[in-house]
């Protein structure tokens, strides 16, 4: 046995459970693709500096979350803790922006990594599938996000989760409210830490999940209620469209996300059944991260949707996806005449599409049988000296029991028939 295990807070993805994980993250891609948005891939590492300007220094992810580096070189690195900062700057970094075609509609999926005190439903190391939709300030951008989601996890049979929807309003309206929330912060008991939080971005504050503040936060004053006209009339209109398309959420005035670089729409998907980490997913507008990282002045939105805590609401609500199987056909040689021809059909199997496998190593016929039964294939074909000498191969039906001779050059045909 190996003496080496995973890192504190991280997971291996090991056969069976591993399709799940794949299904899922392909339930989610899917709708992404039908609707306009290609696929990007960046770094698992970036430099320091991208997501202390633009998820936020004050942020726990930065403060506190982070795993750095720094390199033989001298450049301060970091394991990427969200993925919205790294596709916004290889889509500057690529001038994607400046092809004519806007909104440039991305996504993307990967591991990302923060180090939080781990327990269910919240890793050092987690995979998401996220969508970004860059250079564009429309309400129908942000409702079509939150559709796209509401449909992924719809098609994977989930029912029980919810959707929370706010605004945060924009450079206009959240200073005034801004200097309102700092007035009543500054008037409660808290420690060093948070009041000195409260000053650098009080909406961070309300974010925080120790009872001994929230208690305290009844009474806090509402962004909502501070809104100017134009962030009004926005959330009105991304409400609509989603009351048009049957997408039911709820109005949450104290939802604000725990990244700094939020605007106006911002949204989670929460799911009941997963106790303290309910949150599934989620996102919003983001009009001013171009700019903080030193690009142009490029509107955007776009969500990330957490892999590992979807497969754990499938669990929570019982649903086992239908995965198509890893192997339909095992086939057996007895001989090494029969482990030729075998061999080639197998081959054969696999470039018209069927999923096929071999018994590799040599056993007898008892154990190639067991494994057989344990790829979960359909059917098995079975050949030996006497069989080819007729020309034929032996083909059993793993559910039924019933075995056949088939003619060699007729396996694949009949194979594909059968299995549709």
């Amino acid at each position: 046995m190996s003496t080496f295990k995973a890192p504190k807070g991280t997971y291996d993805l090991i056969p069976p459970d591993s399709a799940a994980y794949l299904a899922v993250r392909e339930a989610i891609a899917a709708p992404l693709r039908n609707s306009g948005y290609g696929y990007i891939e960046t770094p698992g590492f970036e430099n320091v500096e991208l997501f202390a300007r633009g998820v936020g220094e004050s942020t726990d992810i930065v403060t506190k979350e982070m795993y750095t580096l720094q390199t033989k070189g001298g450049d301060h690195l970091a394991l990427r803790p969200e993925g919205t900062a790294s596709v916004l700057r290889a889509a500057l970094e690529a001038n994607l922006h400046k092809a004519g075609n806007l909104p440039v509609k991305l996504w993307y999926s990967g591991s990302y990594y923060r180090y939080e005190r781990p327990q269910k439903g919240r890793y050092r190391h987690f995979s998401q599938v996220g969508a970004e939709a860059i250079g564009a300030e429309d309400p129908a951008l942000d409702a079509e996000l939150i559709i796209l989601a509401d449909q992924a996890y719809r098609s994977l049979g989930l029912r029980n989760f919810r959707v929370l929807l706010n605004s945060l309003g924009d450079k206009e309206c959240r200073p005034v409210y801004r200097a309102a929330l700092q007035d009543f912060l500054r008037g409660l008991e808290l420690d060093e830490d948070t009041l000195r939080r409260a000053e650098i971005n009080p909406l961070r504050v309300l974010d925080d999940k120790r009872p001994e503040v929230q208690k305290q936060l009844g009474d806090a004053p509402l962004l909502r209620d501070y809104l100017c006209d134009a962030c009004k009339a926005y959330h009105e209109e991304v409400r609509a469209l989603l009351v048009t398309e049957g997408v039911s959420f709820e109005d949450d005035a104290k939802l604000v996300r725990g990244l700094d670089y939020y605007t106006r729409t911002t949204f989670e998907f929460v799911h009941d059944g997963l106790g303290s980490q309910s949150a599934v997913g989620g996102g919003g507008r983001y009009d001013g991260l171009s700019e903080m990282i030193g690009g142009p002045v490029l509107p955007s939105v776009g969500w990330a949707l957490g892999v590992d805590r979807t497969v754990l609401a499938l669990e929570a609500e019982g649903i086992e996806l239908e995965l198509p199987a890893s192997t339909s056909v095992f086939a057996v040689p007895l001989g090494e005449e029969a482990r030729r021809v075998l061999f080639a059909k197998v081959t054969e199997l696999r470039r018209a599409g069927i999923a096929a496998d071999f018994s590799y190593g040599a056993k007898g016929l008892k154990g190639a049988m067991k494994n057989a039964n344990r790829s979960g294939a359909r059917y098995t074909i079975v050949a030996g000296e006497r069989d080819l000498a007729e020309g034929v191969v032996q083909l059993k039906d793993m559910e039924s029991g019933e075995q056949s001779a088939v003619g060699v050059g007729e396996i694949v045909a009949e194979l594909a028939a059968r299995l549709g």
